[in-house]
């Protein structure tokens, strides 16, 4: 459970805030200025929840499938994409912050293999359903 509601948390906000809020933020009215400097703070901000999300996901993988599933498995594979995006996110936007472009590159890639993710099965979960013992 705790694998699918952190997926929900930073694979769904993170493209809410680009399909929902900043499009809605536009159609009310807002100054364009206005929007950029929302969608700057917002998307850092979403970056970073992903990442403690990303990190939650990876530690559910390591215990339910063995450490070796961060490599070898696709799930741990994509989490580890998701952190490297992350850190390159964050490492553009600190080291290099006139780089809109990179900063971009960084979020669709967290974006896609959050995506390709929630495409995956949860991890320890046989497909059938647990039956409570008494």
């Amino acid at each position: 459970m705790l694998w699918q509601l952190t997926q929900m948390l930073w694979v769904g906000g993170l493209w809410l805030l680009h399909i929902g809020l900043l499009p809605a933020l536009g159609k009310i009215g807002l100054a364009p200025l206005l929007i950029d400097e929302i969608e700057d703070m917002l998307d850092a901000l979403m970056v970073g929840l992903s990442t403690v999300c990303v990190i939650v996901q990876a530690l559910v993988l390591v215990q339910a499938e063995g450490l070796v599933s961060l490599w070898q498995d696709i799930r741990g594979q994509l989490l580890l994409t998701a952190m490297g995006a992350s850190a390159m996110y964050f490492a553009v936007r600190f080291g290099w912050p006139e780089s809109a472009r990179w900063q971009l590159f960084s979020y669709l890639v967290l974006g896609l293999s959050g995506l390709v993710l929630v495409l995956q099965p949860v991890p320890g979960w046989s497909g059938r359903v647990r039956e409570a013992h008494p």
